[in-house]
This record gives C-alpha cells, structure tokens and sequence, in this order.
C-alpha cells in the first residue's frame, strides 16, 4: 500500500496537484484498491487555489496518515508566501524525511528549497522561474528535461508536466505496463494544437 499526501495551500495551481491527484487515483483503481490519495493543508477550511478553484483538505498538519509520497504544487504561494510559514516548512522537511519520495511540480520547487529537501539537488521548474530559483543558490536547475529525478526527490517543469512525472512515479513503484495502463485510462496522449509543424520535444516517459 502506498499513501499519497499532497499539500495544499491558497494560491496553489490547480492543476499541479488535480493532474497527479488523477493520476494516482487511477492508479489506485487500477490496482482494485490498497492506495491512499488524501489531501493536506495546514489549516481545515477551504483552500483558495490559483484560479479560484475552493478545494477541502481531508486532513491538517496534525492529523495525517503516514505518507509515502509527498507532493508540493506550485502556484504564487509556493514561491512568495509558504517559504516564510516555518509551520509548512517545518511539517515539510520532516515529512519529507520519512517519507519514500518527495515530489515538487512546476514552482512547488522553491518551497521545498526552502524547507531543505531540493537543497544542493537537481530540480525542474517553470520555465519562467528557473532563473529565480537558481538565484536562491544551493540548488540546481535543470532548463531542458520535462521532469527530473534526483535520489528520491522528483521535480517537475510546469503545470502539465506533473502528470507525466507522476506517471513516472506510478511507473517506478509498479511497473512500466501499469503506468502505460493508467495513461491509457486517463486518455493521456498530448496532441497540442497549434504545434503540428513543430517536433514535440518532451515525450511522454511511457510512449
């Protein structure tokens, strides 16, 4: 069984933890049960994400199962606001500690660096953010991989990318055929429009 913890705080980017919350729960599913998907906030009240989207925490700071996956979204919150809430960042370096993997998307990367885990680390980032990130030192930034894994620290570029590095994820902990079954489920095969004169140059991690 492994239990999926991803932190929620306002201004979060929806869809840096929706993507992989999908993601996981299909997995989930897939395996006909076992996996936990729980969402984490330091407070129990509706949380105010980047678009507007109000989403409710099943669990505090405090009350918590155990997580073997702990994952931070990105979003204006990640980068200005939750570095300085040593209440987050104390609950995150621990967590990350005991957990079996730490999991960043898009500028979810900058309050883990100031937590510590992506400390003296490889990371990916927003593309617009990754000067920024490097400027903050003992880190560093990875400009040209969709998603970038270092020990058991798992970052990734904006937004979307965190469904691929999730599937990655899925892929690692049960297999490539698994991760490939659970993209087919979600239907997950990027054909962006406006870019079919141009050669894709991030493919899927299960093509």
């Amino acid at each position: 069984m492994t239990t999926y913890g991803l932190l929620l705080f306002d201004t979060a980017q929806e869809l840096d933890f929706a993507g992989p919350w999908e993601v996981f729960t299909t997995s989930r599913d897939l395996r006909d049960g076992g996996d936990d998907v729980v969402l984490v906030a330091e407070r129990s009240g509706p949380i105010r994400c980047s678009q507007g989207m109000r989403v409710l925490p099943d669990h505090t700071l405090d009350d918590h199962p155990p997580l073997d996956v702990v994952l931070v979204p990105g979003g204006s919150g990640a980068r200005e606001v939750e570095p300085y809430n040593t209440r987050i960042t104390d609950w995150l370096a621990d967590t990350a500690a005991r957990a079996t993997w730490t999991v960043g998307v898009c500028t979810g990367a900058f309050l883990l660096h100031a937590a510590g885990p992506a400390r003296s680390r490889r990371v990916a980032t927003h593309w617009q953010y990754e000067q920024t990130l490097e400027e903050r030192g003992d880190i560093t930034v990875v400009r040209d991989a969709r998603y970038v894994v270092d020990g058991n620290l798992l970052t990734s570029q904006g937004v979307s990318a965190g469904i691929d590095s999730a599937l990655w994820l899925i892929g690692h902990l049960h297999g490539r055929e698994h991760a490939r079954a659970v993209r087919r489920a979600l239907q997950y095969e990027p054909a962006p429009p406006y870019l079919a004169d141009e050669p894709l140059t991030s493919p899927l991690a299960f093509p």
